[in-house]
């Protein structure tokens, strides 16, 4: 199979990222309210927590949609899947290190890391789009921690971009019409 009908699946199966960055959205909008209005302890607990939950959400919305909900056995990605999902759970560590010496950090922290968890999405998916989500979280995190903002600002942030990337990805990801 060559790299591009690898890629041409992972868009098509997982909709550019749609189902996953939807789910993924909504965590962090319901992390940002109840840091917002509620207590930041328990923000930080469902964001981290809720993150394990991701993966079997975006497959239920999936199927739910009426899609494929994962690639075909001895699918050529699968392997690069398996790898690309630890890597965010894997930072978690530095991420709650942080975040207990600068409590304020927490949300910057994990803006970073989910956006070098998405750099290999760039090539996995075959979309560029990813490329600017990653880059678009890492800056964003970067200047939270130097300029004083509210705390909870980088939830708000994070879980708008997500949302906005998610239809962005949807549509870069649609097969192409015959008539193309």
């Amino acid at each position: 199979m060559e790299i591009a009908d690898a890629q041409r699946d992972v868009r098509e199966t997982f909709m550019g990222g749609f189902a996953g960055q939807l789910v993924s959205a909504v965590l962090w909008c319901g992390s940002a309210a109840i840091g917002t209005w509620h207590s930041l302890r328990l923000a930080q607990l469902v964001l981290v927590l809720g993150g394990f939950f991701i993966f079997p959400f975006t497959q239920l919305l999936l199927r739910s949609m009426g899609h494929p909900y994962s690639l075909p056995k001895g699918h050529p990605m699968n392997a690069l899947g398996i790898q690309v999902a630890f890597t965010l759970p894997l930072t978690l560590p530095l991420v709650i290190g942080i975040a207990a010496l600068h409590p304020a950090w927490f949300y910057p922290a994990f803006m970073i890391a989910l956006g070098a968890h998405y750099l290999p999405f760039i090539f996995m998916y075959g979309m560029w789009q990813f490329g600017v989500l990653s880059a678009t979280l890492i800056a964003s995190g970067i200047a939270i921690v130097y300029v004083p903002t509210p705390v909870t600002l980088g939830a708000w942030l994070t879980a708008s971009l997500l949302f906005i990337f998610a239809f962005i990805g949807r549509r870069a990801a649609r097969p192409e019409s015959p008539a193309s």
